[in-house]
């Protein structure tokens, strides 16, 4: 049985969430023999050095050749150990993504692969190191499971989960310091929402750095008379279909909210559980189909469209939409009780 224990106020962690990640890592190296860690050439990046001074045996610094890493991971899962390797987000996904599918989940591996640095936190990397297309590559690998920890305390209940499962798993990592949403010592049920603020009027269903940006929205929304509740989305695959389709049924309307690409991420995920469950209104926040650049990471969430006042905007759109009965952006003119009785007689609706 799980507990969460949600922060009563959002604030900086003042631990970095690689401190977070090299610590129960080591923990969970004292417990268990079979825990391995490889990096590419990130070790000082990731904050790995403790572990590789506490365990070089067990430590693979494979250099800057991501391929090989996931193939040296594949061939340590088949003697038993239990790999964790990490690259920057961009080359632990899309560089080595023959090796993942092949050598990993075809082969019915078992890695954890962690991508660090996800979308507009990458800053002044810039776009050669800013994935937002990750998430989405992963989730088009067959019995991948997909998340992005939110804070300190999920990735620690996380890392410490998959050590006691088998399979392919992505973990998109923020490496510096999240906003805290909960207590230390909650646990967590991969792919099954949280539940963070209760709302009647629309649903914000958010993931990694979105979510305190979607909380902190929804006290925006509050002073103009407007309830949204407020989902985190933390796995994106295997959605939490239960969770989307409630949403929908109980507030009729949806926002998503994601430091990604559109495209094939959060947004897309909701959309295809809505479309073949529950058609409501829904806008999508995130990236829209741009390559990354560099900058400081508050300047990049506003060109990127990722702030409260972005969600709000999408909500009051999204909200209109609701009164008007639309479920399309287009101009078809199709009611949200037309849809509904559409889907029952198993036909497109004529516009």
């Amino acid at each position: 049985m799980t507990s969460i224990t949600i922060s009563r106020e959002l604030a900086k962690e003042e631990t970095m969430m690689r401190d977070t990640y090299c610590r129960t890592l080591i923990d969970l190296a004292r417990e268990n023999k079979e825990v391995v860690v490889l990096d590419a050439d990130l070790m000082n990046s990731m904050g790995m050095v403790p572990f590789m001074d506490e365990y070089p045996e067990r430590t693979f610094n494979c250099g800057v050749q991501e391929a090989n890493m996931i193939g040296i991971a594949a061939g340590l899962s088949r003697t038993g150990k239990i790999p964790y390797a990490h690259s920057f987000g961009p080359f632990a996904t899309r560089r080595c993504f023959d090796q993942v599918f092949m050598s990993g989940a075809y082969a019915q591996s078992n890695i954890r692969i962690v991508g660090s640095d996800p979308g507009v936190t990458a800053a002044y990397n810039g776009g050669t190191h800013m994935p937002f297309e990750d998430m989405g590559i992963m989730r088009n690998v067959p019995e991948m499971t997909v998340m992005e920890p939110t804070d300190n305390a999920m990735l620690e209940d996380m890392i410490r989960q998959l050590s006691h499962v088998h399979g392919m798993y992505y973990v998109r990592l923020l490496r510096r310091f999240a906003t805290k949403i909960y207590e230390p010592g909650s646990g967590f049920t991969i792919g099954k929402a949280v539940a963070l603020r209760e709302g009647s009027d629309v649903s914000i269903i958010a993931s990694g750095i979105m979510v305190a940006e979607a909380l902190r929205a929804a006290e925006l929304l509050a002073e103009k008379g407007v309830s949204a509740r407020v989902l985190n989305m933390f796995t994106l695959k295997p959605i939490d279909k239960k969770a989307v389709i409630r949403c929908a049924e109980e507030t009729g309307a949806i926002v998503t909210a994601e430091n990604h690409n559109i495209i094939n991420g959060l947004g897309s995920a909701v959309a295809e559980v809505l479309v073949e469950n529950m058609p409501v209104p829904m806008e999508r926040v995130g990236v829209q189909d741009l390559f990354g650049e560099v900058g400081p990471e508050d300047y990049l969430r506003k060109r990127f469209g990722l702030t409260p006042e972005d969600i709000v905007n999408k909500v009051e759109k999204v909200i209109q939409r609701k009164k008007s009965g639309s479920i399309s952006n287009t101009q078809q003119g199709i009611s949200n009780d037309q849809g509904k009785r559409a889907i029952k007689a198993n036909r497109v609706p004529k516009g």
